[in-house]
């Protein structure tokens, strides 16, 4: 149910980054009644905001002026770290006690770098990415994975709530984006194993669409097998609004982060070599769902059928 009236528990929210998730949960939060600040360096984006009832300033720092809270929602953690300590950053406009939750898909060891450098100045920072794409995001139903100080993660949970339907507090600063990159691993992992099938089930002759059925009634059954197959890949729309650059960048923050843990992770490293190399011959504008055309195009006459 729509809230009427501005939150008055948490003062005004800084919103920094208006693309295609952060515009939905920006204004998820707006209709709960809370007083945002959006901030994007498009102009499309800040009228799309500004459409959707939120104020929309170009500049990070004036919109958190006099703000307690500040949320990001941005490529990845350089662009997280400027847009908060760089010359507009919006830090300079908090005060101590202000709290930053950066819901990017930030590396984990640089967001534990970036906390340590907010400490000094009194501000708090909670990791707290999210799963579930843009229709989720639109109808408040995200999965978000939390980590830091549990008072800080409480401060922040009507805010959630206004966005999310699952909260899952993982433990220290960092360990949210942990949680998120290595959810990423797993679920591109059963994505090009369901491709993967699918391109020799059809050149056996066998439908995939068959394929897809079966796996979803047997054990092969996943995320991928269920939501993506059929809509976004054997359609060939191709759809799905979540970019294989974000992907890949998420496979290399799981495969990163176990080479820091001195762990010898072959899946992660060869599922982020696998998606940076899908990436690059697809080009920057590539959906994620997209890795069967790659991987058909390796496999040879499924090819022609997934132009």
């Amino acid at each position: 149910m729509t809230e009427t009236g501005p939150k008055s528990t948490t003062g005004p929210i800084a919103f920094i980054g208006l693309g295609m998730m952060g515009l939905p949960m920006a204004s998820r939060l707006v209709r709960a009644g809370f007083d945002v600040r959006g901030s994007d360096l498009s102009e499309q984006a800040r009228s799309a905001f500004s459409a959707n009832g939120g104020t929309a300033v170009g500049d990070a720092r004036v919109a958190a002026d006099g703000a307690s809270i500040v949320i990001t929602m941005l490529p990845d953690d350089r662009v997280v770290r400027e847009a908060l300590l760089g010359p507009h950053g919006a830090v300079a406009a908090l005060s101590a006690g202000a709290l930053v939750i950066d819901m990017s898909s930030s590396a984990p060891v640089a967001t534990q770098q970036l906390a340590a450098d907010l400490t000094p100045k009194g501000i708090s920072l909670v990791d707290a990415p999210v799963s579930g794409g843009v229709r989720r995001a639109l109808d408040g139903s995200l999965a978000i994975m939390a980590g830091g100080d549990p008072a800080a993660i409480k401060r922040a949970q009507s805010l959630f709530e206004a966005m999310g339907k699952s909260i899952f507090p993982t433990g220290p600063v960092g360990s949210g984006h942990a949680v998120k990159a290595l959810n990423n691993y797993v679920s591109a992992a059963g994505l090009a194993a369901a491709c993967e099938a699918s391109i020799i089930a059809e050149k056996f002759g066998i439908d995939p669409n068959i394929l897809v059925d079966v796996l979803n009634a047997s054990t092969g059954r996943n995320n991928s097998t269920e939501v993506k197959m059929k809509p976004f890949i054997l359609s060939g729309s191709f759809a799905s609004a979540f970019s294989m650059q974000l992907m890949a960048k998420d496979l290399r923050t799981a495969a990163d982060l176990a080479g820091q843990l001195g762990i010898d992770a072959d899946g992660a490293r060869n599922a982020a070599e696998l998606w940076a190399r899908a990436s690059q011959t697809l080009g920057k504008g590539a959906d994620h769902t997209e890795i069967y055309r790659y991987l058909a195009a390796r496999g040879g006459p499924a090819q022609e059928d997934s132009q």
